[in-house]
């Protein structure tokens, strides 16, 4: 929950520094304000999928062991291949 409520403030302050870079003409402002939207719109979206993850893990404990077993073991895999 805290991801997804520190992405929506990434979001806002990053529009408000993208007005205030329109307002004054600095563009390298208005541009930073941008990317700091876009910062906070994945930090939403990583916030809603972990919210998903938690809840998914009460509803059903055993399912969600299982697949971070397998995440770990595919991962395991791959590293070792290096």
């Amino acid at each position: 929950m805290f991801e997804k409520a520190e992405g929506t403030m990434q979001n806002i302050a990053g529009r408000v520094q993208d007005a205030f870079g329109a307002a004054t003409g600095d563009a390298s402002m208005q541009l930073e304000g941008k990317a700091r939207q876009v910062a906070g719109r994945a930090q939403q979206g990583y916030g809603a999928v972990l919210d998903q993850v938690r809840e998914s893990a009460v509803v059903n404990p055993v399912a969600t062991l299982a697949v971070v077993a397998s995440v770990s073991f595919v991962l395991g895999a791959l590293w070792a291949r290096r």
